[in-house]
C-alpha cells in the first residue's frame, strides 16, 4: 500500500487548517517583530540617519551585530510612504 497520497492528503489538510486558524496571528506577529525591530534600530542607531541621539557605550557593543542589517533598515526607513502603505 502506497503512504504517499496519504500523506499528500494530510499535509494538505494540516495547510488548510493552518491557513484558517493561523496565518493571520503569525502575520500579525511577523509584522510587529518587524516593527519593534525597526524602533530598537531607530533608537540606537538614529545617529546614521540624521535623529540626533548620542549613542551610548552599549550602542557600540551592539554594533558588529546591526552591521548586517543596516543597509535595508536606512533603506525602508527612508524610503517614501504613501497612504495605501499605511492600509497593508
Amino acid at each position: 500500500m502506497k503512504l504517499e497520497p496519504v500523506r499528500r492528503l494530510g499535509r494538505t489538510i494540516g495547510e488548510i487548517l493552518y491557513g484558517m486558524a493561523l496565518h493571520d496571528m503569525v502575520r500579525a506577529s511577523m509584522r510587529q517583530r518587524g516593527s519593534m525591530e525597526h524602533l530598537f534600530l531607530l533608537i540606537t542607531f538614529g545617529d546614521l540617519v540624521g535623529v540626533p541621539i548620542i549613542p551610548p557605550y552599549y550602542c557600540m557593543r551592539l554594533l558588529p551585530f546591526i552591521v548586517p542589517q543596516i543597509h535595508s533598515w536606512r533603506r525602508r526607513l527612508l524610503r517614501e510612504r504613501d497612504l495605501v502603505d499605511m492600509l497593508f
